[in-house]
């Protein structure tokens, strides 16, 4: 088993060559002093991370250790008691995010056609029709849509309103797409389907993704590191990397690299949870 990636920086292990430096992901989100109280109890304190340009990084951690929060608080939703969180070295009103909400039952408006709602942000950002248009095309064929988007939410399955909601978060190219929960409320075949999108969206892209799971196989399944929280006042346990070349497939599962990577991310989660 390979030593642990030292917790104060997410990023790959220490390069040792030119070739290796260029190859190298740079730092795309930075995290700096986070602190987060509720009732007067701790969750972070003087928390730092960096997330790289590019990876799909998952955030996984014992229950009620904060990995919710900490996304939300990097994307804005949930302000942050004392910190600085930069994009590029930008601010996050600069900056062009994308979001992927749990419940995409409450995400997508009831009122408008699924086809509007994923147009929505760019009529938002004043967008002409016929771009629109374009945009909203290009990612029916990414995602190789076959049910009819001029329905409404309430008339589809909640793997396509999941999948709708993707493609809204998605339509404005942000630099940064944060995914609560993805898969939490689908059934398996939609699971494998919406892997199996988000890995071709992030292949045409390059767009830096943050993923909170529950579940193990899917926080390790799609991730190119794996952020290992402990218990609270919550810390960096470890940060896993899995470099298993993409477009991974179900059947990957049974890849010995990744039943190494699984097994070393349960351990390291025991261990927090019996700490």
């Amino acid at each position: 088993m390979s030593s642990p990636i030292p917790a104060s920086v997410l990023a790959p292990p220490p390069v040792t060559s030119v070739t290796e430096l260029l190859a190298a992901p740079k730092t795309h989100v930075t995290v700096r002093g986070l602190s987060k109280s509720f009732a007067g109890a701790p969750l972070y304190t003087g928390f730092h991370l960096d997330l790289p340009r590019g990876k799909i990084v998952s955030i996984f951690g014992p229950n009620g250790c904060g990995k919710s929060t900490l996304m939300n608080m990097i994307a804005g939703l949930v302000p942050p008691d004392a910190g600085e969180i930069l994009f590029d070295g930008k601010s996050l009103k600069d900056t062009q995010i994308g979001y992927v909400f749990q419940n995409y039952r409450d995400a997508l408006f009831p009122w408008i056609t699924a086809w509007d709602n994923i147009a929505y942000p760019l009529k938002r950002q004043g967008m002409k029709p016929a771009a629109v248009k374009a945009r909203v095309d290009e990612l029916v064929a990414l995602f190789e849509i076959r049910f009819d988007l001029r329905r409404y939410p309430y008339e589809l399955s909640g793997g396509q309103m999941q999948t709708v909601c993707i493609m809204r978060s998605l339509a404005t190219r942000p630099e940064v797409l944060f995914l609560d929960e993805p898969f939490s409320a689908l059934d398996f075949e939609m699971t494998l389907f919406i892997r199996a999108k988000l890995q071709e969206a992030h292949m045409a892209t390059g767009t830096t993704m943050v993923i909170v799971s529950h579940d193990l196989e899917d926080a390790v399944f799609l991730a190119d590191r794996i952020l290992l929280l402990t218990r609270r006042p919550t810390r960096i346990a470890e940060i896993v990397p899995f470099e298993l070349p993409r477009p991974r497939k179900p059947e990957d599962t049974a890849d010995p690299e990744f039943v190494r990577v699984k097994a070393h991310t349960l351990e390291v989660f025991r261990r927090e949870v019996n700490a």
